[in-house]
């Protein structure tokens, strides 16, 4: 099986290192190279590869909004994050995007032609030491939105208002309701989302994008 790879870094010495060790053995060929996100997808326009290999930091357009634009233009290639990042973060939002493959800088040439092949053949490919910080992450997740799930509708309005720093009585005046309804419903909160004052419950309500900080 012969598979067409495009490369997109901005880095021409990792291009070409990792051109030179994938069609060493001749079963997979690099079909196409950019330096940036933005002509990656003037590329994209004219050949479409069927996996391709994209780095995160580059300018004018990162990695991560290049598969946006991929996905959102439903653009028939595979896609594998190859980065030095391996932070959470960015694992988790490549994988929200809908990545197909991810792989660290470090890795074996072997385990990233493995990962080629996998994605060709409809798999996602996470570079496996990384799949326990995702999956406690995943975890951490499920376990927020089952917090989140028992708040009442009442209880999820007083969270958003609370976590954008209205105090007690500003809530009440927003919503119509006394300040010591509002203190009622703040307790209830607390304690269903497992936290013990507003600046917890501010980060609970961020990390969760219950509200927007710009």
């Amino acid at each position: 099986m012969n598979a067409k790879i495009m490369i997109v870094d901005n880095h021409s010495m990792v291009r070409e290192g990792l051109k030179k060790l994938l069609e060493y053995d001749g079963d997979i060929q690099v079909v196409g190279e950019a330096n940036d996100g933005v002509e990656c997808l003037e590329i994209l326009k004219e050949t479409i590869p069927q996996v391709l290999l994209l780095d995160i930091d580059m300018p004018k357009m990162d990695g991560l909004q290049v598969l946006e634009k991929i996905k959102e233009k439903k653009i028939g290639v595979k896609v594998i994050i190859l980065t030095v990042h391996n932070e959470i973060e960015y694992l988790l939002k490549a994988v929200n995007i809908g990545v197909d493959g991810y792989m660290l800088k470090d890795s074996e040439s072997s385990e990233l032609r493995k990962a080629i092949f996998s994605v060709i053949d409809g798999e996602v490919y996470i570079q496996p030491s990384l799949i326990p910080m995702l999956n406690s992450k995943v975890i951490e997740r499920d376990i927020d939105k089952v917090k989140i799930e028992k708040l009442t509708r009442r209880e999820l309005e007083i969270l958003k208002l609370l976590s954008i720093g209205l105090s007690n009585k500003e809530i009440g005046e927003d919503l119509k309701i006394s300040e010591r309804t509002v203190k009622n419903h703040i307790s209830s909160i607390f304690r269903k989302i497992d936290v013990t004052d507003r600046t917890q419950a501010a980060v609970f309500s961020i990390k969760n994008n219950l509200v927007n900080v710009f």
